[in-house]
């Protein structure tokens, strides 16, 4: 795929139909005959013996911190991955190596699992065993809970009051691939990016009969990843080409509606006319998650790396931050050839003035306050060794947390390949703050500065703690170092000298600097910014 220019990127709006809930599921070039008829029986995981503690988990029970606490599924092998709550506060998520759909009651701590039959139809129609990644889920008025299903390029809406399935095929323009992933509703609209088709979605959940649909193509050829929209009814996106280059789209959704009220003829309609792009900064690479956060700022995700990045629409300038470096205990590196290791931020939603944020191969939930710059990580306890370089290394790997959902003060997740939920309790006070004597530096190159990093105990929990710190800088260019390194953590507040230098050979500019603490169950940080001049 070629990126094309920007006097020649823009394509007219376009409209099409799409039947609604009758459509049944199909396989793109798979039949029966493609498939060994006395091998397969419905119903199985369709792993071997060698496979299975890979998908399906090596913990036979759920695991708990102080902070967070896991439920096992019922069901084995299910891959949970796309969660979401309703109002009432069932947790929904999806089992994308069932086809089914599971509720959790956190009151009675109870699952519920729907056994989807259209699904084991053509599983058994089709001599084959299905899975999904089902990455998009929310809640409808009307009572339905909808999921995206990239395998079989559908949209499935579950009935709660009548416990039924139905599906309906994912609208595709010629013969370009597609890959249904996030999904929002959105006032009465279900909105849904086409990851690999490159555009946005949109139709009414309430239709009936013949269901009209709306699609956005996105600009350059690419991936179309996750939306977020602000106050003003934009819809923020991101577009990418696997070679690292894309841009940031501001889609202006209420000029375009107004200007289908009065010429619904949508070929006449230019993207441009609706559109604003902004070319990605140094770093990010791969921006699945978008989020609108506090004074209307866009966030976004790199999940190629550790950075998260701000975009302020205002003054059209991106800020890169980054997370924790992951601990050990996640990546393994048995093998010692990983140098640099990543936490893999895959997407980000917003709650009460905080981001919300999943570390993929960091194993941790990450809760960022931009207000005060604060990163507070939470360490998923279970952990899968066949997905890190973990031989001969005890308690290490990832559980694969793809996707969570935030009700209140707690934030849900899935583990795909640990067969559990689990879920964050951001109310549980935590052991202890941190402060640092300065917000910000200015070194030469080759010059150190001393900054204080103050830690106060807030709770009776004690026990060691590490200092934690990433910069955003490139290569060696921002250096830093402490004393001490380790502390045991009683009821006495401590501080702790912190030397932060710029390199001989460090270019100049401005980055963030991540400074803090961390145990085995929670890491707490926050960043400072240092100039170079």
């Amino acid at each position: 795929m070629k990126t094309r220019q920007k006097g020649i990127i823009f394509f007219a709006v376009v409209a099409g139909l799409m039947l609604v809930s009758g459509i049944t599921i199909a396989i793109p070039g798979k039949t029966a005959e493609d498939n060994n008829l006395e091998v397969f029986v419905a119903g199985e995981d369709g792993y071997t013996d060698e496979e299975r503690p890979q998908f399906c988990g090596t913990n036979d029970k759920p695991k708990s911190t102080d902070f967070v606490t896991e439920y096992k599924i019922p069901t084995a092998c299910t891959q949970p991955l796309a969660i979401t709550t309703d109002p009432n506060g069932m947790v929904w998520f999806a089992e994308t190596n069932t086809g089914n759909i599971a509720k959790f009651d956190p009151v009675m701590e109870t699952f519920t699992e729907y056994t989807n039959s259209r699904w084991a139809e053509a599983e058994s129609e089709l001599k084959q065993k299905l899975r999904s990644m089902m990455w998009g889920m929310d809640y409808s008025p009307d009572g339905a809970i909808w999921y995206t299903d990239g395998f079989t390029d559908s949209i499935w809406r579950f009935s709660i009051a009548d416990q039924t399935y139905n599906t309906i095929n994912f609208p595709v323009i010629g013969d370009e691939e597609s890959l249904p992933q996030k999904l929002l509703i959105e006032g009465s609209d279900v909105i849904v990016n086409d990851f690999s088709g490159g555009k946005l979605t949109f139709f009414g959940y309430s239709q009936l009969g013949e269901l009209t649909y709306a699609a956005i193509p996105s600009p350059i050829d690419g991936f179309t990843s996750d939306f977020a929209i602000d106050s003003e009814d934009n819809i923020w996106y991101t577009n990418w080409h696997p070679s690292g280059s894309g841009i940031l789209i501001k889609f202006d959704r209420s000029a375009w509606e107004s200007q289908l009220s009065i010429s619904p003829e949508t070929d006449s309609l230019l993207l441009q006319d609706f559109v604003q792009f902004f070319q990605f900064p140094s770093g990010m690479t791969t921006p699945n998650g978008v989020e609108v956060g506090p004074n209307q700022t866009i966030w976004i995700v790199d999940t190629t790396s550790s950075y998260f990045f701000s975009f302020d629409p205002a003054t059209e300038e991106f800020t890169k931050y980054v997370t924790s470096v992951p601990t050990i205990d996640s990546y393994g590196n048995a093998s010692g050839v990983i140098k640099s290791p990543t936490s893999r931020p895959y997407w980000i939603e917003h709650y009460d003035g905080n981001l919300v944020m999943n570390e993929q191969t960091a194993n941790r939930i990450g809760v960022f306050n931009p207000s005060t710059e604060t990163l507070v990580e939470y360490t998923v306890p279970s952990r899968n060794p066949n997905w890190s370089d973990c031989e001969g290394i005890e308690y290490c790997g990832v559980a694969q947390v793809f996707d969570f959902a935030i009700d209140g003060k707690k934030i849900w997740f899935t583990e795909w390949v640990e067969n559990n939920i689990g879920v964050v309790d951001t109310s549980i006070p935590l052991p202890f703050s941190i402060d640092i004597d300065t917000q910000s530096i200015i070194l030469k190159k080759g010059q150190t500065a001393n900054v204080l990093l103050y830690v106060i105990p807030t709770s009776d929990l004690v026990g060691d703690i590490t200092v934690n710190s990433s910069t955003t800088s490139l290569f060696s260019d921002i250096v830093v170092t402490s004393e001490p390194n380790e502390l045991y953590l009683d009821d006495v507040s401590k501080t702790i000298s912190i030397q932060i230098t710029a390199s001989e050979n460090a270019l100049s500019g401005t980055h963030k600097v991540l400074l803090g603490m961390y145990n085995n169950d929670i890491a707490i940080s926050q960043f400072i910014t240092v100039t170079i001049v």
